[in-house]
């Protein structure tokens, strides 16, 4: 089992940044696909981003050039550095990895197996 823990998330003003983490333990799998999803309030979970092993990224359109992956395989850490954000950037997101090998690592919820209990970003305008 691999369990992941989420934190850095906050209440922003528009514009603003934040980093939001995510540590991996247990039977981890460094070369695991691993990505980012969000949930906003009454809306279904949607990926944002996602991130293989050797660093190659896919992200959602409505965050590119706005938000960055980006991960750590020797210390099991995964990242998303959010910039500009926005008050529909408000929902909990989620770490998330892979549990089997995929062909293209994307932000797919069906692909990622093991997920963290999320972390909340509320943006204000």
């Amino acid at each position: 089992q691999v369990q992941l823990a989420e934190s850095g998330g906050g209440s922003v003003q528009s514009g603003a940044s934040l980093t939001l983490s995510c540590v991996a333990s247990g039977y981890v799998d460094s070369t695991a696909c691993m990505g980012w999803f969000r949930q906003a309030p009454g809306k279904e979970r949607e990926g944002v981003a996602a991130i293989d092993s050797d660093g190659d990224t896919n992200y959602e359109d409505f965050v590119k050039g706005r938000f960055t992956i980006s991960r750590d395989n020797a210390k099991n850490t995964l990242s998303l550095q959010m910039n500009n954000l926005k008050p529909e950037d408000t929902a909990i997101y989620y770490c998330a990895a892979a549990a089997v090998s995929v062909a293209w690592c994307y932000p797919s919820e069906d692909d990622f197996g093991y997920w963290g209990q999320g972390t909340q970003v509320t943006v204000s305008s």
